[in-house]
């Protein structure tokens, strides 16, 4: 089979400090629930510095400045053992202050509803253009600004949602419409974090991978937002919405939504667009979401711990046809939670793991590297919710087990081996198996490992539309080197054939 190939990565962070206390859903409720609650007090004592955030090893793992195999190597807390010399500016992306992203915001807006002060967007000017990745004609976008006056007076009278960075009002989103709440600001702020996230992972994707953008047909987005009116409040489309800004002017699109699991479906989705020609070239992209932000903040606040879910995150991958060189996607080796398989978590992982590997005739061993749920621990553990990924791997090996492909003995051993501390934001859909995707590329291409697996799960529970689990997963292998091509029977060949076939009928007339 002529298999898609992953040509390229990209990730990226957004440092929001305000956003965590005026966006994320854990203290927005908090503040109609409990306005004066000791958490909301101590709250602000507990928030990063960007270079706090930057300098976070976890962080740097994520933009590809260090691997996965670092994380062990570090001294944990992480949050207490700061990188020396953090940049932020990585291998595979970047880490953006809030200041520049909510510029960055004010750029990606088409219906001209972010208004940010005068000041404000000369100041975010001035760094936008020392910015390496943005464009003249985005810096034109952010146009020239607003009196501070105009911008309170929206805030108060129109419900606009604040913009704030530093403790300071420097903008704010306005409403679409006066009633329909699927325009309403905060949604739309929502909505255009996500859409700024994901321009940024474009803009570095083709940075990064020395991309040609007009050479991208079809662009799938599987972000957990989604943009409607309330006529079709889920309708999309981001991906075009992405695709125009980023430079993909040859590209169409469409959204794909399956919460967490979304990024896998979307790698399966595009890589079948390659393979069946119906693109060349496909790029997956999302951007994060401010609903997360500050998401188990308590847990972290009641620990004496800082405000870890801080960032905002952004992957993109390009997917193109095979060349020979770089990792296929094996669309034939697909792991499926389907609607029978119920929602063990031993039946979930036996959907999504050992039923590919059976197909294909290989161990659990036979799997170099195992991508899961790579959520940063330091977040989930305070929380109650352990250690994902190795309650994932443990879970891979008990398997193995039961396959008689290791011996119980060997299950720590496996987990070291074929597992990796997780590093990615609880950004929803972000660390759901494609964090590890370009570092499996590049292990794949320096002939570290022949395969990886990502899996991809998700809660479909959590829209009251069905008790169903979800997931999928697909094998990232080392390519053959050899790249077949389709085409008809020449005329020598034809010639050939009826030649052999006189011959062996002349043979046979003889012997009767």
């Amino acid at each position: 089979m002529n298999y898609a190939v992953v040509k390229g990565t990209s990730y990226i962070l957004v440092h929001a400090r305000d956003m965590v206390l005026h966006n994320g859903t854990t203290q927005t409720t908090e503040k109609v629930i409990n306005p004066n609650s000791e958490y909301l007090k101590k709250l602000p004592n507990h928030l990063r510095s960007f270079e706090e955030a930057v300098a976070y090893l976890p962080n740097q793992v994520y933009i590809g400045n260090y691997k996965p195999e670092d994380l062990d190597k570090h001294p944990q807390p992480w949050y207490e053992n700061p990188v020396e010399g953090a940049d932020r500016f990585g291998k595979y992306g970047e880490i953006m202050p809030e200041d520049e992203f909510i510029g960055l915001i004010k750029i990606v807006d088409a219906f001209d509803l972010v208004k940010l002060t005068e000041e404000f967007t000369n100041e975010v000017k001035a760094k936008l253009e020392a910015h390496p990745l943005m464009r003249e004609d985005l810096i034109a976008r952010l146009k020239t600004g607003e009196d501070l006056s105009t911008i309170e007076k929206l805030i108060e009278e129109q419900d606009a949602e604040p913009l704030l960075t530093d403790g300071k009002l420097v903008g704010c989103v306005k409403r679409a419409h006066d009633v329909d709440e699927n325009l309403s600001a905060h949604v739309l702020l929502e909505n255009l974090v996500s859409k700024a996230s994901a321009v940024l992972a474009g803009l570095n994707l083709i940075a990064k991978n020395n991309i040609n953008p007009e050479d991208v047909e079809y662009v799938v987005e599987c972000s957990e937002e989604a943009c409607g009116d309330m006529n079709q409040r889920g309708g999309g489309n981001f991906a075009k919405s992405i695709a125009e800004i980023v430079g993909f002017k040859n590209a169409t699109g469409s959204d794909t939504r399956s919460f967490c699991a979304a990024p896998t479906h979307a790698l399966i989705v595009a890589a079948s667009l390659v393979q069946s020609k119906a693109a060349k070239n496909v790029v997956v992209i999302a951007g994060g979401s401010t609903a997360k932000l500050g998401m188990n903040g308590k847990n972290h606040v009641e620990k004496g711990m800082p405000i870890l879910e801080d960032m905002v995150g952004g992957f993109a991958v390009l997917l193109g046809e095979n060349d020979g060189v770089n990792p296929i996607l094996r669309t034939d080796l697909i792991g499926r939670h389907t609607v029978g398989t119920g929602s063990s978590p031993q039946a979930v992982m036996s959907a999504l793991v050992t039923a590919p590997l059976e197909k294909a005739g290989l161990k659990i061993t036979d799997i170099d590297k195992y991508s899961v749920e790579m959520q940063n621990p330091e977040i989930t553990k305070p929380a109650g919710a352990g250690d994902v990924p190795l309650a994932n791997y443990k879970m891979i090996g008990a398997l193995g087990v039961m396959r008689k492909d290791l011996e119980r003995a060997e299950i720590n051993d496996f987990i070291k081996k074929h597992g990796m501390s997780g590093w990615a934001p609880t950004q929803g859909h972000i660390p759901s198996g494609v964090p590890y995707l370009g570092f499996a590329r590049e292990d794949i291409l320096e002939g570290n490992i022949q395969r990886a697996m990502i899996v991809g799960k998700g809660s479909l529970f959590l829209g009251r539309m069905t008790n169903l689990f979800d997931g999928v997963s697909i094998m990232v292998e080392k390519n053959p080197g050899k790249v077949e091509e389709e085409k008809g029977v020449s005329e020598e060949e034809i010639r050939k054939l009826v030649a052999e076939s006189m011959r062996e009928f002349a043979s046979h007339l003889l012997q009767n």
